[in-house]
């Protein structure tokens, strides 16, 4: 699939599939990587070395150094493929060195799903099936 490059680089992971928007102020726990935000689809999972897929941010725009702050802690992503990414995003995986893009449907991945972006190319694949 080719999409839209929001920040360089390559990785290869397993998919980390949301369905709907993710905050990442007050959902995601800055120093363990784990999903808070009560109701959650992904409640109690662990985005840390995962391919994370999900429609689009939402929320404060503190959420940036959150991205940012799971970075500097060990527990980011390896990756993150959006549909649309908005700004919140797109500044904190900027900040963060993580692979970014966006511009994909996100309907062709599934969690559990092998997925390399190379985001230097706009490129997300799903290399294997899990």
């Amino acid at each position: 699939m080719r999409g839209r490059t929001i920040s360089p680089g390559k990785a290869t992971g397993v998919a980390l599939v949301s369905r709907s928007p993710l905050s990442f102020y007050g959902g995601i726990d800055p120093k363990t990587g784990v999903v808070i935000e009560r109701g959650h689809e992904l409640e109690g999972e662990c985005v840390k070395d995962r391919v994370l897929v999900f429609p689009q941010g939402k929320g404060s725009t503190v959420g940036s150094y959150v991205i940012y702050g799971l970075k500097k802690n060990g527990v980011a992503p390896v990756a993150i493929v959006n549909k649309e990414t908005e700004t919140i995003v797109a500044t904190g995986v900027i900040l963060a060195g993580i692979p970014c893009v966006d511009k994909i449907d996100i309907e062709k991945i599934k969690t559990g799903d092998r997925v390399m972006v190379d985001a230097d190319n706009g490129i997300v694949e799903i290399v294997q099936d899990i």
